[in-house]
């Protein structure tokens, strides 16, 4: 048997032994790495940053508070939030979504953060 052969074997067995989540996080972070977009794991606060992945989770402001509206994308290695400051809904962005987002990366609360991102829906791969 050559180190190929074994190399696939161990990647067959992999993906029947690992749980979903953990299939779709390396998934994301494969179509991440393919499209040139930056690993959200690496990038740090202040950088300039490009990263693709899916929308984990939307948040509607009450029409009483200030307006805006938050999501979580997720690209397989760490989740980055997005709000968008002055908007109570933008159409197309809901759970499930895959994004590619670009915008300048802010630290609050201990978790990464991009404010007005540019953004861009993307198909499903």
């Amino acid at each position: 048997m050559s180190t190929t052969d074994g190399g696939a074997f161990r990647r067959m067995l992999k993906r029947l032994t690992s749980d979903v989540d953990t299939l779709d996080a390396d998934d994301l972070s494969d179509d991440a790495e393919r499209s040139g977009a930056q690993r959200a794991s690496d990038c740090a606060c202040g950088d300039e940053v490009e990263v693709l992945g899916r929308l984990r989770s939307v948040e509607f402001c009450p029409q009483d508070a200030d307006a805006s509206l938050e999501a979580e994308l997720f690209d397989g290695s760490e989740g980055v939030t997005l709000i968008w400051l002055g908007r109570r809904r933008i159409p197309g962005i809901e759970p499930g979504r895959t994004m590619r987002v670009r915008g300048r990366l802010a630290v609050r609360d201990g978790r990464k953060v991009l404010y007005n991102p540019y953004y861009e829906i993307c198909q499903a791969q």
